[in-house]
């Protein structure tokens, strides 16, 4: 480890030249023992991606459908309320307004 230390903060030109050409002779050699592994992880990123997208679109139509029920009921009441409310009105009849003196 204090070998990479050494080669990060400039202590050692030599070490950090060392590792540079170790990564490139070893780059051909290691690319095709990784490229499966990122391929795989790259599957499993998109497919989690389009199935959580699949939920949010699923979950936002819900939530549409649970407004729009929100809303009817709501107007339901209105219009019962409305009517009742006259009614009441109608029924009921109102008192002389004394204006004080």
């Amino acid at each position: 480890m204090a070998m990479f230390e050494d080669a990060l903060k400039g202590g050692n030109i030599v070490t950090g030249l060392a590792i540079g050409v170790g990564v490139l002779v070893l780059a051909p050699v290691v690319k095709p023992l990784v490229r499966p592994v990122f391929k795989s992880v790259m599957r499993a990123g998109v497919t989690a991606y389009e199935q959580g997208r699949a939920a949010i679109a699923e979950l936002n139509e819900q939530a549409g459908d649970m407004v729009a029920e929100v809303r009817a009921e709501m107007e339901q009441e209105m219009a019962r309320g409305n009517g009742a409310h006259r009614a009441h009105a109608e029924a009921t009849p109102r008192e002389p307004q004394v204006k004080p003196s």
